[in-house]
């Protein structure tokens, strides 16, 4: 059972948490108009999704299963279906076709190597 103590508690920390995230959102979003950055600031501002995105994803293809060291081998399924996404994107340029095709070949190798 929760006490009206813990209950408290867990409510101010929430709304804690909501203003901390919401000033901090606000002072940037207000101020955004105003704000001139220079062009090459915004030219390097263009790759950071990619760089995000890539940092959040090779550790997963590299690393499955939070595995010791690098897995460079075909029954690797996140690489294998990494690859297969890769060549089809660079082929295509189809976001909708890049995916499907890599998730496709990812669940195939994942049943066929039973990992």
């Amino acid at each position: 059972m929760i006490s009206d103590h813990s209950v408290v508690y867990y409510l101010t920390m929430i709304f804690g948490m909501v203003v901390v995230t919401f000033g901090i959102r606000f002072v940037l979003y207000a101020r955004a108009d105003k704000i001139q950055m220079p062009e090459w600031v915004e030219q390097m501002l263009k790759f950071v999704p990619v760089a995000v995105l890539t940092a959040i994803i090779m550790p997963m293809i590299l690393l499955p299963n939070q595995a010791d060291s690098i897995v460079m081998n075909w029954q690797n399924p996140w690489l294998i279906g990494s690859l297969a996404a890769f060549s089809v994107g660079l082929l295509s340029r189809s976001s909708l076709l890049t995916i499907a095709v890599g998730l496709v070949i990812f669940f195939l190798s994942k049943w066929f190597f039973g990992s």
